[in-house]
Order: C-alpha cells, then sequence, then structure tokens
C-alpha cells in the first residue's frame, strides 16, 4: 500500500465542469485549467494534500469518450500548461491522481476512424471488443461493436490485444514522466480484464513503489480488485450509501453495520485503504441528498474519521446542491469560480478544514484499527486505535443535546478536540459524555498530560486552518456540566428531605434503557409509600425557594 495515501485529505474536480467548457470539443485551444493554481490556497486551507482530477485527455464531448490519451483537452490546455500547473501542486504539497479511463474510448478515437476508413483492412479492427463486419452499429457503421453498457457513443476496448495495453502503459508511461502524476483511478475498473490491471500494476510499481491505483467499483467484494496484484484502494460505494441514509433515516445502526463488516477486527477489508466519498460527479450532491442540512457536519465528522481516505466534491464544501435531471449530469458538474464562491452558510468548509487537521494531527485516524463502542438510532460512538492512542467519535442526530454513558479503557480523561475542548472524568472505566444537537465530537483519550490550548495552538501552526482556543468563559457550561456530573455520582442510598418538606428514601439507582440516562429510584416516607424515579441530574438540582438556592433533595442520613 502506498504509505502517503493514510495520511491523505483527497477534493475531486471534474475538469470540464469546473472550467465551463464548451459541451462539445470545438478545437480551439483554451487554457482553462490554469485557474486551477488560484485554488491552491483555498485547498491548501480545506487541509487538502491530494487531488483528483477527473478527465483531462482530448475527447469529444464529456472526457469519458477519449479521443487521443497522449494529449490534454484543448478546451483545458495543453500538454505544456498542465505540466506547469501540475508542478505548482507538487510545489504545494498537493498529489495528483488522475482519471484513467481504459475500458473505452469514443467514436473519435484515432483507431476507431481508421476502422471506420478502411473497414476490413484496418489494421485496428482487433482493438475494440467484438468488432465484426457481419452487422451495422447503431450509428450506421459497415460493421457492429460492444458499447461500454449498451452506449455506443463509448467503444469498449480490446484490452486482451497486446497492442492495445501496450498504447495504454505508454500514455501512462508519459503522464508519469511529464506530469509527475502519483496516482490513477481507474474508470467502470469491475468491467476491465484484471490481467490488464496486473500488467499495469507491475508496469507503475516498478515506476514508482509509491504509486497509487484507485479502481470505480459500485458492487462487489471489494478484496477482487484490491489486492496485491490489481490495485491498492477502490471507491467505498457501501459506505458511501450508509453514511446518508443513516442519518436520513435517523439510523446510526446501518453505517455501524457497515464499518463493523468493513474495518473492525475480522472485518473483510480491514488491511484495505478504501476511498471514501459522500458525493461525486455521478451521484446527487450530499446537500441534495441529506433530509436534514443541519446533519451536514455529522456525514463530514464521519467520513474524516472512519477508517479509509476521504474525499471531497468540488464546491460541496460549501453545501451547494445539485442533482441528476432527465439522465443529465450538469447539475452535478458545475462552473465554479472564487471569485463568486457560494458562502458558507452551513459553516461546513470550516469544520473539514477542522476535520483535516485532527486527522493528521492524531496516527489514529489515520491507521488506527477500528471498533463500534455504542450504537443506538440517534447516536454512534465508534474508536480508531493503535497501540499507543485511543481516539473516539461521537454523533447525534436528535434534535436536543443528548448525554451518553458507555465503557473505555486505556485512560482517565476525555476531551474533545474538533468543538470546544470539553474533558469528561474516566471513573472505573465508565464516561458520561454530551453530544451536542445534531452535533458531533472527536475525543482523545488520555491520562490527563492532554493540553488542548498546545494542540490548538500546535495544529494551527503546523496547518492551514484556524482553529478557536475556547475561553474560560466558552467553557464556563463545560465546567458547570462536569459539576453536575460530580454531584450525580456523590447520590448516596438513605433518607432526603424534598424542598417542600417532605421525606423519601432512595433505594437504587438504575440506567434508562433509551437514554442511558443514569436515573434515581426513591419511595416516599408517607402515607402509602410510593414509589418514584427521576433522572439523577434532574434529582440533584438546585431550585430557588424565596430567593433563595437551596437542594431539591437535601441527604438526611442513611435509612436505618
Amino acid at each position: 500500500m502506498s504509505q502517503w495515501i493514510k495520511n491523505s485529505v483527497f477534493y475531486h474536480i471534474y475538469p470540464i465542469g469546473f472550467c465551463g467548457c464548451p459541451e462539445y470539443n470545438d478545437g480551439i485551444t483554451e487554457y482553462r485549467l490554469d485557474k486551477l493554481t488560484d485554488w491552491i490556497p483555498h485547498l491548501k486551507e480545506l487541509g487538502v494534500n491530494a487531488l483528483y482530477l477527473g478527465p483531462v485527455f482530448q475527447s469529444k464531448k464529456h472526457g469519458y469518450d477519449t479521443s487521443d490519451y497522449y494529449h490534454i483537452d484543448c478546451r483545458l490546455g495543453d500538454n505544456e500548461s498542465f505540466k506547469k500547473i501540475c508542478d505548482k501542486l507538487h510545489e504545494n504539497g498537493i498529489r495528483i491522481v488522475l482519471d484513467g479511463v481504459f475500458n473505452h474510448v469514443g467514436r473519435d478515437f484515432w483507431a476507431f476512424q481508421d476502422v471506420q476508413k478502411n473497414g476490413q483492412a484496418s489494421q485496428y479492427s482487433s482493438w475494440f471488443q467484438n468488432l465484426n463486419f457481419d452487422g451495422r452499429s447503431p450509428y450506421g457503421d459497415n460493421f457492429w461493436y460492444e458499447g461500454w453498457s449498451g452506449h455506443y457513443d463509448l467503444v469498449k476496448l480490446n484490452l486482451k490485444n497486446p497492442a492495445v495495453v501496450g498504447h495504454l502503459i505508454k500514455a501512462v508511461e508519459l503522464w508519469m514522466d511529464e506530469f509527475h502524476i502519483d496516482g490513477l483511478r481507474l474508470d467502470a475498473a469491475d468491467c476491465i480484464d484484471p490481467e490488464f490491471f496486473k500488467e499495469l500494476r507491475r508496469f507503475c510499481k516498478e515506476k514508482d513503489p509509491e504509486f497509487w491505483l484507485m479502481g470505480e467499483i459500485i458492487h462487489g467484494d471489494y478484496n477482487r480488485w484490491a489486492n496485491p496484484y490489481m490495485m491498492d484502494s477502490v471507491t467505498n460505494y457501501e459506505c458511501y450509501k450508509g453514511i446518508y441514509s443513516s442519518h436520513n433515516d435517523k439510523n446510526y445502526f446501518e453505517i455501524a453495520h457497515s464499518m463493523q463488516r468493513q474495518f473492525a477486527n475480522g472485518g473483510i477489508y480491514q488491511n484495505l485503504c478504501l476511498y471514501n466519498f459522500v458525493d461525486n460527479h455521478d451521484v446527487n450532491r450530499i446537500a441534495s441528498t441529506l433530509k436534514n442540512i443541519q446533519h451536514i457536519k455529522n456525514v463530514h465528522t464521519l467520513l474524516f474519521t472512519m477508517p479509509g481516505v476521504p474525499s471531497i466534491y468540488y464546491g460541496s464544501e460549501w453545501a451547494i446542491e445539485g442533482k441528476r435531471t432527465n439522465n443529465s449530469d450538469d447539475m452535478l458538474r458545475p462552473t465554479l469560480d472564487l471569485s463568486s464562491a457560494p458562502h458558507d452558510y452551513t459553516g461546513l468548509a470550516t469544520h473539514i478544514s477542522k476535520l483535516s487537521a485532527v486527522k493528521k494531527h492524531f496516527k489514529a485516524l489515520c491507521e488506527g484499527k477500528f471498533e463500534n463502542v455504542l450504537i443506538r438510532n440517534e447516536q454512534l460512538v465508534f474508536k480508531r486505535f493503535t497501540n499507543d492512542q485511543t481516539v473516539l467519535t461521537a454523533l447525534n442526530v436528535n434534535d436536543s443535546e443528548v448525554w451518553v454513558d458507555f465503557n473505555i479503557e486505556g485512560g482517565c480523561v476525555l476531551t474533545d478536540v474538533l468543538i470546544d475542548g470539553s474533558e469528561y472524568r474516566v471513573e472505573n472505566n465508565h464516561v458520561h459524555i454530551m453530544i451536542p444537537a445534531n452535533g458531533s465530537r472527536v475525543l482523545v483519550l488520555h491520562n490527563g498530560y492532554f493540553n488542548y490550548k498546545d494542540f490548538c495552538e500546535q495544529i494551527n501552526k503546523e496547518a492551514n486552518v484556524k482553529v478557536e482556543i475556547p475561553s474560560a468563559e466558552a467553557n464556563s457550561d463545560c465546567k458547570d456540566t462536569e459539576q453536575e456530573v460530580e454531584k450525580e455520582t456523590d447520590i448516596k442510598l438513605g433518607r432526603y428531605r424534598h424542598f417542600k418538606g417532605n421525606e423519601y428514601a432512595v433505594i437504587a439507582f438504575a440506567t434508562d434503557s433509551e437514554t442511558l440516562e443514569k436515573t434515581v429510584i426513591y419511595k416516599q416516607l408517607y402515607n402509602n409509600g410510593d414509589y418514584w424515579v427521576r433522572p439523577a441530574k434532574m434529582f440533584c438540582d438546585v431550585v430557588e425557594v424565596d430567593g433563595r438556592k437551596v437542594p431539591r433533595f437535601e441527604y438526611i442520613d442513611s435509612e436505618n
């Protein structure tokens, strides 16, 4: 596995849309992609250190209909201009992954045009899958050929032909030598001959052992394609669906099940670093997919802290919307300019910057193991851990803040490093924490030596992100909350006097099965001795009587 990938945060751009190119190639060279260098400060502010660019090579229309693998699409620029762009990205610590569209080409591909011109006399007839001269194509050609998934504008290549493989490998060699790319995303990988991937891997890894190969896989066992012989990783469509639908249905069991199945001890993909995303150039924008836009930060907290490498689709950091309409992807692939970028009304871009900084700071979030800790419909807690570090993610999709209890070993304090530096004591391997309404926390486990202020200053210095250091006033609520928790643990069995004068006896404690909140069971010591139950936090409340603050229940003595 390429080591750099574990510490990566990806940004995905569809260049033809991003640059506002004409729908059809007009043959005029315009250096539209040069604007990408102006985006570098924005990418660095987000914490991005890897850029995945959709198709950039010569094509007739959308880029996936390649006509020439050896030249940049003239609508974007030329080879020389793209080389300068790549150099600038590398100078700023941003790696480059290109879209390798090797399953099919467009009808303008030079070898296919030779078949159209010369018929059976063409030396390239064997370059295309199931091409024969016993019929006619849907486009009226005097031959039939296989189109990818029934799309005859996309001509399927014959990857069993050594000449075709050689042509594609030489193209990759050019990209590596001239543009110094760091990896490839392999389009329609589930349709490609595995032997081609083996040959591609041998070539790329011999040339650069750190070169990364990632395949587009929508269904099936990812291990079929991501293994020591073919690719390093694949697109994690299982968790893509699980992330958004678990929020829409307020059912964290769904994504918890997927992560357990994939990444926990014994999980089927625990040794893979999968490519995680919540939207891309083929699916609706996450801001259009979510039923409640308030969940968009939780979605990204999950994306950045689960095992694998996170990817942001261009513009989604501003929660822009977009849906497929009438089989058109145009709304998913808009033109964007920094000068007219949408306002960050959800605060998501800032949230992503913090998540990037936190992820890169903690080894456990980059390569740690995975374990679910607490799963409920509306709350989820999981941990990432190495031998010497544990970090927990806590999520809540309820419209109110929620307190949760769970067991955790290996430290005595949990400190939130994402929101406000809140600290929670671990007593007898048990902790009681508050998760904000429709919010999340990322908590580092330690033994009392973690300085949140120093942490903020360090990542502000190391990363291109501003993490606010809360003032004492900002933390006052947290301190009050901690005091309340301490009071809850001080409740004893015995006699209490209610502030209205009646006496009661606390006889037991219990945990609410739905909220996991600590409750007190007590009986009245008058009349018929009825039994009552009340949340421990409320039992410990202070109330105001005649201008004085007094305990709701005052301890008298132990019950005889």
